[in-house]
């Protein structure tokens, strides 16, 4: 049986890049999620959260214990003061991990879907860096461009990423929605007096799968939320 984690989420560790970039900054690839709210908790070191929304530009101070959640739509970039690592908690089975989140590349990029997806590979650390890069000019003209610019980056987003949308659906469907609607059932079971799913009970273990990858904002220990371990007496 599938078990995916408590209600749906999606868990990631991450160790943020520490390459510096144009504005003197170290730190990731500013993007934004469309359908799914992200959290981060700061396991060590220190650094920010850069956000863009239509309430305007925001940098929020990261150091360990820090617990800061955005909401889809908010754009979002890391900065790495020194040695900053998170745990990244995500809606729907980690989604924003497999497809829902577009990158701040400026506007003749988002344009074409090719030149998009061209710009999106990274295979390597050479590759992610141009991607942050390119991803960084794209945020800095979003922050001088005001709600118009913002505005016309949300439908650019969207037209990316359009035809992903059914594939999300199902990833929602039998991650989220079907947790909470196990927890309506065992709520209905244990008012009628049944507390046979109790019987269930399980104890599950997750192990990073494989070596880190190159994520949009550093370095991840990723997890496939249905695929964790039990443990047997």
């Amino acid at each position: 049986m599938v078990t995916p984690f408590p209600g749906g989420i999606g868990v990631s560790g991450l160790r943020v890049y520490d390459w510096p970039t144009v504005d003197g900054l170290c730190g990731g690839s500013p993007h934004v999620h469309l359908v799914c709210s992200e959290c981060y908790y700061v396991v060590g070191g220190t650094g920010s959260v850069q956000t863009l929304t239509s309430r305007g530009f925001a940098s929020t101070p990261l150091r360990e214990g820090s617990v800061v959640w955005f909401t889809p739509g908010t754009i979002h970039r890391l900065v790495n003061d020194g040695d900053l690592r998170i745990i990244v908690v995500m809606q729907n089975s980690g989604l924003p991990e497999a497809g829902d989140a577009v990158f701040t590349f400026p506007a003749e990029v988002l344009a074409s879907s090719s030149r998009y997806a061209e710009a999106s590979a990274a295979g390597d650390e050479e590759s992610a860096r141009r991607r942050r890069d390119l991803a960084l000019t794209g945020f800095l003209e979003l922050r001088q461009g005001g709600g118009a610019a913002l505005e016309r980056f949300y439908a650019s987003a969207l037209a990316v990423k359009r035809e992903l949308l059914d594939g999300w659906e199902k990833r929602w469907r039998s991650g989220a929605l079907a947790a909470a609607e196990l927890t309506g059932e065992h709520l209905d079971r244990l008012r009628s007096g049944d507390p046979g799913h109790l019987a269930e009970a399980d104890v599950l273990v997750l192990d990073p799968e494989g070596p880190q990858r190159l994520g949009m904002c550093g370095r991840l220990d990723t997890h496939d939320p249905g695929e964790g371990r039990p443990v047997r007496p």
